[in-house]
């Protein structure tokens, strides 16, 4: 896990950046603070392999401070500000995030510094399945997830969301290729480069889309759509 700290003066920004380290699996958050102020202080007595850190801040900005410490660990820029961009790559920066930030964004600039931080040797997942569940590693744990409790699987780059009935969703590092080998093809379906989902779990099809409730909707791609539309037409009833 990298060990990492975020650190900005705007509270919702903050939180923010908190919930994003949060659902990252190999990131482990060791403290959030309104100032760099307050960081020092906590660096002085732990140690860190990276900090978030917003460049805009009263009394000392996240430049001076980065620029402060000795030996100071991996860096990211977080900023409303684009003019700091190549001040921040000056000390070294792993990437400068331009606010307001998204998800996809941060995981990238995340990965960037796992890349520098962890071998590669150390990232592969460990997957075991069955005929009703698979054991999946995710956040150095491995979890047990029933392939009936699944609704669909998000692709993120190098990684997979699994979305499930009722629990919270699970991130791992695998690719949707690899996710795909391990699910029964008899209850599951690629449907969009970016989503699988569980057939049984379907109740509405609206369009060119698959509506899970209210708030969930999983396009159909032109690629994938031929194969759907013949699930489709082998389970209708005229």
């Amino acid at each position: 896990m990298i060990r990492c700290i975020a650190i900005d003066d705007e509270p919702l920004a903050l939180k923010q950046m908190v919930s994003y380290i949060d659902k990252t699996p190999f990131l482990d958050l060791k403290g959030s603070f309104e100032s760099a102020l307050q960081a020092i202080s906590f660096l002085q007595e732990n140690e860190v392999d990276l900090m978030f850190v917003d460049i805009n801040m009263p009394d000392l900005s996240g430049m001076d401070f980065v620029k402060s410490l000795n030996n100071p660990p991996k860096v990211i820029f977080t900023t409303a500000y684009s003019e700091y961009a190549l001040e921040g790559f000056r000390v070294d920066a792993i990437d400068y995030l331009l606010k307001p930030i998204d998800y996809p964004l941060f995981l990238k600039a995340a990965e960037k510094a796992r890349e520098r931080l962890q071998p590669k040797e150390n990232e592969s997942p460990e997957v075991r399945s069955d005929d009703e569940f698979l054991f999946i590693k995710s956040e150095y744990k491995i979890l047990r997830i029933n392939f009936a409790d699944i609704k669909y699987i998000e692709g993120m780059r190098e990684y997979v969301r699994i979305h499930q009935h009722s629990e919270k969703a699970i991130m791992a590092l695998m690719s949707m290729k690899k996710m795909e080998e391990f699910l029964p093809k008899t209850n599951f379906m690629r449907v969009h480069r970016s989503f699988i989902v569980n057939l049984d779990k379907i109740t509405t099809v609206e369009r060119n889309r698959i509506v899970f409730d209210k708030n969930t909707y999983i396009p159909v791609s032109e690629q994938y759509k031929p194969k759907f539309q013949k699930y489709l037409d082998d389970n209708f009833l005229v």
